[in-house]
C-alpha cells in the first residue's frame, strides 16, 4: 500500500526540493525555505517528510547536537497524493492560530478567517470545474471563463476584482501585506453586498478595527499566512464544522465571565435525542446563540439518513438571536456545516417582544421541534414591557411573568410556536423555575393542569461554562401519548456525569449517561434512584412544585455488612475491654 503525502505537505516538498534537490541541508537553510512556517511548523514539516520516507535523516558529524537531512525523490518511493485535508491537520493550524491571538483581540476573527478562506478556495475550485467543462462543451476560452464565473455554479457570489488572474479572492488579498485591514474590511463589505444572507456577518467585522497596533497588524499577517497553508475546497462540511465548534469551544470559557453562554453538545445532544427530529419538519431556535441547536439536530439525522441523504434536504432550519455578532457566527456556522441558505432561515431580534416568524395571518409561525437554552431568569420582561409586544396575547395566554425572570415567558413562547398535532420542545431553565411562588406558580399550575408537561430532567452541577447551578431541561408535547396523559416523568440525572475531559473544573455527559436518560425518557419508566412518572394529582398536593428532589433522590447504597466479622471483632473488643478492667481491679488493689 502506498504512504499518502498531503496536498499541504507536498508543497512544502515541491520547494524544499527545487531548493535542496538531493543534497545535503540543516535546520537553519530548510527554514528559510519554509519562510511562511514557524520553528514548530517547519520541524513538523521535515517530522511528516521523515514518516512518510521521502526524508533521510542523520546527525551532523561536525556538530551532534545538529541534525542533517536529504529528501528522496517521490517518484522513487510509493507514495500517493492525498486530496483531503484530515481533521487533526486543521485542528492543529486553529490551535496555532488561537494560540497567536490569546486575548489580544476576539477569537471571532479566526472563525471569519476560516469562513472566508474556505469560500475564497471553493469558488476557485467550482470555477476550475466549470472552465473544464465548458471548454470540453465547445466554448472559446473568453466564453469559458465567463460562464465559470455564473452565479449559478457557485454557493457565493464574490467581488469580481478581488478574484485575480488566480481566480482566488484570499491570494488577491494576501498580495499587499500592507493592505491587509483595509483589503479585508472591504472585501467582507462587498461580500455583504452581493450576499444579502450574510450581511449581519459583513457587518460585525472590521478588520481595520483589529490591526489597531503594529504589533496587531503583524498578528493579522501571521494569521494570514497560518491560514494559507491549506486549501479547504475539497475538506468536508463534517471536518470544517468540528474545527470550527473547536474554536468556540476552545474560548468558551474565556467567554463565559464576559456572559457569552455556550451551551455543551453533549447537551444538546441529549435534548435532540429526545425530541427525535425526522425528515420534511421545521426545526426552531428561538433564542439560537451560534447555532449549536440547529447544528446538532443536524448532524442527528445526517446520521438518521446517511444512507439516503435527500431526505436531510427535506429539513428546514429556523433560529432567532438578539444579538448581530452572535447571528453572523450563526451564519458562518450554518454555511460551514454545509447546511445550505435555503434549508437555514436565521433572523436578527427580541424574540419575546418582536417573534419574526410568523404564519400568512400574522399569527405565531408553529414548529414541529422547539429547542432552545434561553437567557436564564433574565430580567426586564414585566407585564408593561411584555405587553407592548407582537401576539403577546396568544403567545402567553398563560400568564405574564414577574420582571425579574422571563423563563415562564420563553416557555410560553415556545410551547405557543410548537405545532398542534405532533409539536414538541425542549428548553434548558434555572431549576428556580420549577418551584419559584407568584406570577411563576400560576403559570406553572396551568401548564401542569392542561397535560402540557411530558418530562423533567434535572441535569448534573458544573455542566455549563457560565454557572456551577445544574439546570434542569424541561420537555412539553402538544399531544401527548395515551399512557403518558395525566402524567410527569421526572428524572434525577445529577449524578449521570464524568469529569470534563478538557476543563479541570468542570463536568461533562458521556454517551452511556445520555444514553442512560434517553432510555428511560423513551420508556416512560421507573428506575430507583432516577426516575419517576408522577401522577399530576400529586403535583398538585405539592403546591405544583416540580422539584425534581421532591419526587426522585438519590439512591442511597445499603452498606454491606458482614455479621460474621463483625461478631468475632465484637468479641475481640470484648476481651480487651476484660483485660482493661482487671488491670485496673490489679491497680486498686496495690493503692489500698
Amino acid at each position: 500500500m502506498k504512504n499518502e503525502i498531503k496536498k499541504w505537505l507536498k508543497k512544502r516538498y515541491d520547494r524544499l526540493y527545487e531548493k535542496f534537490g538531493e543534497n545535503e541541508f540543516d535546520f537553519e537553510k530548510a527554514k528559510e525555505v519554509l519562510i511562511e512556517d514557524d520553528k514548530k511548523s517547519a520541524l513538523a514539516v521535515l517530522s511528516e517528510l521523515k514518516k512518510i520516507n521521502l526524508l533521510e535523516v542523520k546527525m551532523d558529524k561536525k556538530d551532534s547536537r545538529k541534525k542533517i537531512y536529504k529528501l528522496k525523490p517521490v517518484e522513487n518511493e510509493k507514495v500517493a497524493i492525498s486530496e483531503e485535508l484530515g481533521r487533526e491537520d486543521l485542528e492543529n493550524l486553529l490551535k496555532k492560530a488561537a494560540d497567536l491571538i490569546r486575548t489580544r483581540v476576539d477569537y471571532k476573527f479566526i472563525l471569519v478567517l476560516l469562513f472566508l478562506k474556505r469560500i475564497s478556495d471553493k469558488w476557485q475550485k467550482e470555477y476550475d470545474d466549470e472552465y473544464k467543462k465548458a471548454i470540453k462543451d465547445g466554448f472559446s476560452e473568453e466564453n469559458a471563463r465567463e460562464e465559470a464565473k455564473n452565479e449559478a455554479y457557485h454557493d457565493f457570489i464574490l467581488p469580481e476584482e478581488y478574484l485575480g488572474t488566480k481566480m482566488n479572492l484570499w491570494e488577491t488579498i494576501r498580495e499587499d501585506v500592507n493592505q491587509l485591514p483595509e483589503k479585508l474590511t472591504d472585501v467582507m463589505k462587498k461580500i455583504g453586498d452581493l450576499n444579502p444572507a450574510v450581511k449581519d456577518l459583513v457587518a460585525e467585522t472590521s478588520f481595520i478595527s483589529f490591526a489597531n497596533s503594529r504589533e496587531n497588524s503583524e498578528l493579522l499577517r501571521q494569521l494570514i499566512e497560518l491560514f494559507s497553508i491549506y486549501n479547504l475546497s475539497n475538506v468536508s462540511s463534517d471536518i470544517l464544522g468540528d474545527a470550527y465548534e473547536f474554536i468556540i469551544q476552545n474560548f468558551a470559557p474565556t467567554k463565559a465571565k464576559e456572559g457569552e453562554v455556550y451551551t455543551p453538545r453533549e447537551v444538546i445532544n441529549l435534548m435532540v435525542r429526545i425530541l427525535k427530529p425526522e425528515e420534511r419538519e421545521e426545526i426552531y431556535d428561538p433564542a439560537m446563540g451560534s447555532g449549536g441547536m440547529l447544528i446538532v439536530s443536524y448532524k442527528y439525522m445526517e446520521e438518521k439518513y446517511k444512507d439516503d441523504k435527500r431526505r436531510l434536504s427535506t429539513v428546514t432550519f429556523y433560529g432567532e438571536e438578539a444579538s448581530a455578532p452572535t447571528l453572523a457566527l450563526a451564519q458562518m456556522n450554518m454555511y460551514i456545516h454545509g447546511i445550505s441558505q435555503a434549508q437555514a432561515k436565521l433572523m436578527l431580534g427580541d424574540t419575546l417582544l418582536y417573534p419574526k416568524f410568523k404564519d400568512n395571518n400574522g399569527k405565531t409561525k408553529k414548529f414541529d421541534v422547539v429547542i432552545a437554552n434561553p437567557p436564564w431568569n433574565q430580567d426586564g420582561y414585566g407585564e408593561d414591557v411584555l405587553k407592548k409586544g407582537d401576539n403577546w396575547e396568544e403567545r402567553f395566554a398563560y400568564g405574564l411573568v414577574p420582571n425579574q425572570s422571563a423563563d415562564w415567558a420563553w416557555v410560553q413562547h415556545m410551547f405557543a410556536s410548537a405545532k398542534d398535532k405532533n409539536g414538541r420542545v425542549a428548553v434548558i431553565l434555572d431549576s428556580g423555575a420549577l418551584f419559584r411562588g407568584g406570577k411563576e406558580q400560576n403559570i406553572r399550575k396551568q401548564f401542569i393542569e392542561n397535560d402540557f408537561i411530558e418530562a423533567i430532567i434535572l441535569l448534573p452541577e458544573k455542566l455549563f461554562y457560565n454557572t456551577q447551578a445544574p439546570g434542569i431541561i424541561m420537555v412539553l408535547r402538544k399531544n401527548k401519548e395515551e399512557k403518558r396523559k395525566g402524567k410527569i416523568l421526572i428524572i434525577n440525572a445529577s449524578e449521570e456525569k464524568s469529569k470534563h475531559d478538557k476543563v479541570r473544573k468542570l463536568n461533562m455527559l458521556k454517551d452511556e449517561n445520555i444514553k442512560k436518560i434517553v432510555e428511560v425518557y423513551d420508556n416512560f419508566s421507573n428506575k430507583k434512584g432516577l426516575s419517576r412518572v408522577v401522577p399530576i394529582e400529586e403535583i398538585a398536593k405539592n403546591d405544583y412544585s416540580l422539584n425534581v428532589t421532591l419526587y426522585v433522590t438519590k439512591e442511597e447504597e445499603e452498606e454491606k455488612i458482614d455479621t460474621k466479622k463483625e461478631w468475632e471483632e465484637y468479641k475481640e473488643l470484648g476481651k480487651k475491654e476484660l483485660e482493661i478492667v482487671k488491670k485496673i481491679e490489679g491497680f486498686e488493689k496495690e493503692i489500698v
